[in-house]
């Protein structure tokens, strides 16, 4: 039986050197309680925005000094936390930072306010001092955002209470990544291993049937159990977004997560629509796929496993990174000398272990390396999760250093795009490295289901994450009945007639934990598709391709999003770029079925 192994016990060389932010616990204590001074210099400009410029300008400084030094305490207490999720100090270190930023969110509340009460005439003067020229791009979206800002005494109450109506997602958090667990099963060779969130995928690609049905059933007869607590805790989060929208006088809560990001409402309904028109699309690629596994009708835990009988790659981690390396060439000699430093600076936190959180991601600050967390199984798709969350790294790498913390926080709608890239630009070089037909048919074949997670997948979660709060906006209570039936008819609905789906899959959504992050599912279906864009130009033009790329990366929030992308060559205000996305999609399965 595998056990798997505490974080402690982990090879050094396989975890992220977390002293790069804090080398003694001390000093995140004494960084925490010097929170308070920042908090009252940044206080001591109430009353006084509307001076002159001067002031303004300095109660920015002192802001941005404020919570670039908070995320710096929190980066270190998150990601601590996420080594063992039932770490009970972490935990409470955490929860300390947490609550911390919600009564600093209250204290500092009045800034919005108070400059929203400056007549226009001042502000009018304002923008064109140059004392405030840096922050003139700061203070046009202060001013998109006056119909949305309320009181002074009501931004401090809901800042006081935003950890408190987050109680639902932390919740969520806790039972999913430390309290729930999952029973042994049997693999390949009739090992028994405990089904965990990170080996689930690689079970599912087995080419074994049997192994992928009972990692599924296993899978969601767990989550069943729990069916009416995750119901409760989904309810409880649309509840909150549907909350903050109305009272910040926006027309939904799609609109109101769309808001910050200066982005339409059309180009989320132009994704949906999008994707419906190619849906035969996908409808051809599993029709390829029965036919390939000679299954007379397929089931959800069908759609993973390559098509290459017996066919499985097993790619340890240094292998994965040498890949990595050699596909991301095309992006310069600077980019990969920053590349080797995520390796050899331990940047990474490799391998799955006991009460770690769940999946992958890249996360740190302004003032901290781009940590990555992985849960690195060996897998091939693994090896494309390196790929993925570098792409994170570096663009957020890139970003710091080229511009000020006031504008280095790139917009959360391109967070998926340097990553994507990445993932496309491994597949075209392991598919160059070796013309075995079935090397390259599994790379094809892992190239469509991408495309088919990242583009369809995703905006079928996005979907359905439109339909929960569209609910949740006429007061319709989520119930564990109404989010399965809802999630099952959306489910055949994208996956057509060819798949026979279990009504296990009715449960799926208990277990994505992106419904609980506001809107966020959609940027990985856009993403994807300007990252195809993206690549070929990179691939096929050279520097030419290659320098509005690198501009994308350093831009950092520095101008308006949708400007950045179409400065880098994509247009994401027409369905056009998802259209041919999935047009490649098309090509790949084409290319694929002359394969099989």
């Amino acid at each position: 039986m595998s056990v798997l192994p505490l974080h402690s016990e982990l090879p050094i060389n396989e975890t992220w050197d977390l002293n790069l932010l804090y080398a003694d616990i001390n000093d995140w204590e004494n960084d925490f309680n010097s929170l308070e001074s920042l908090v009252t210099e940044f206080n001591s400009y109430r009353g006084k925005l509307a001076q002159s410029p001067e002031v303004l300008a300095e109660a920015f400084q002192k802001s941005d000094k404020l919570y670039r030094h908070a995320e710096k305490i929190y980066c270190y207490a998150h990601l601590k936390a996420d080594e063992n999720t039932a770490d009970s100090k972490n935990r409470a270190r955490l929860g300390m930072i947490e609550s911390k930023f919600a009564e600093i969110s209250g204290s500092t509340s009045w800034f919005e306010p108070e400059f929203m009460s400056i007549n226009e005439q001042t502000i009018t003067y304002f923008l064109n001092s140059e004392k405030l020229a840096f922050y003139r791009k700061s203070i046009e979206e202060l001013l998109r955002e006056r119909a949305h800002v309320l009181s002074e005494k009501e931004e401090r109450l809901l800042g006081l209470g935003s950890d408190a109506m987050n109680s639902a997602g932390k919740i969520f958090s806790t039972l999913n990544n430390a309290d729930l667990t999952f029973p042994e099963i049997n693999d390949e060779d009739k090992h028994k291993t405990e089904l965990t969130h990170g080996n689930y995928i690689r079970f599912m690609e087995s080419g074994n049937r049997t192994v992928r049905k009972r990692a599924f059933t296993t899978m969601f007869d767990t989550y069943k159990k729990y069916r009416n607590t995750m119901a409760a805790t989904l309810d409880g989060t649309v509840k909150r977004h549907v909350f903050n929208a109305k009272i910040r006088n926006f027309p939904s809560a799609l609109e109101a997560s769309l808001f910050s990001d200066n982005i339409p409402v059309s180009v989320y309904n132009n994704l949906i629509g999008a994707v419906h028109d190619k849906l035969p699309h996908l409808h051809h690629y599993l029709k390829i796929r029965q036919k390939a596994l000679k299954i007379r009708k397929m089931d959800m835990f069908d759609i993973y496993n390559p098509l290459v009988p017996n066919y499985r790659k097993e790619v340890n981690f240094e292998q994965a990174a040498e890949w990595v390396k050699a596909a991301l060439l095309p992006l310069g000699n600077e980019y990969q000398s920053i590349l080797e430093k995520a390796f050899n600076d331990r940047w990474i936190d490799i391998r799955e272990c006991k009460g770690k959180r769940s999946g992958a991601y890249s996360s740190g600050c302004y003032d901290s390396v781009p940590y990555i967390l992985l849960n690195y199984n060996n897998t091939l798709n693994d090896v494309f999760t390196l790929a993925h969350e570098l792409g994170h790294s570096m663009h957020s790498y890139y970003s710091n250093h080229a511009q000020d913390y006031h504008y280095a926080n790139y917009s959360i709608f391109v967070a998926e795009v340097a990553s994507t890239t990445n993932e496309i630009l491994l597949h075209e070089y392991l598919m160059k490295q070796n013309s075995d037909s079935d090397w390259q048919t599994y790379l094809l074949c892992h190239l469509a289901d991408g495309i088919r997670g990242t583009i369809y997948r995703q905006t079928m979660f996005a979907e359905f994450e439109k339909h929960i709060h569209e609910l949740g906006e006429k007061s319709v209570t989520l119930t564990a009945d109404q989010l399965c039936q809802d999630y099952y008819k959306l489910n055949q609905k994208y996956f057509g007639t060819v798949i026979n789906a279990d009504r296990r899959i009715e449960m799926e959504w208990a277990r994505i934990p992106h419904f609980y992050y506001n809107f966020y599912v959609y940027k990985y279906a856009t993403g994807m598709s300007a990252a195809i864009r993206l690549s070929q130009n990179i691939l096929e033009q050279g520097n030419d391709g290659l320098q509005p790329y690198l501009g994308f990366l350093r831009a950092g929030d520095s101008k308006d999003v949708l400007d950045i992308m179409k400065d880098a060559g994509v247009d994401l205000t027409t369905p056009e770029p998802i259209h041919a996305a999935l047009d490649k999609f098309a090509e790949t399965v084409c290319e694929l079925e002359t394969k099989l």
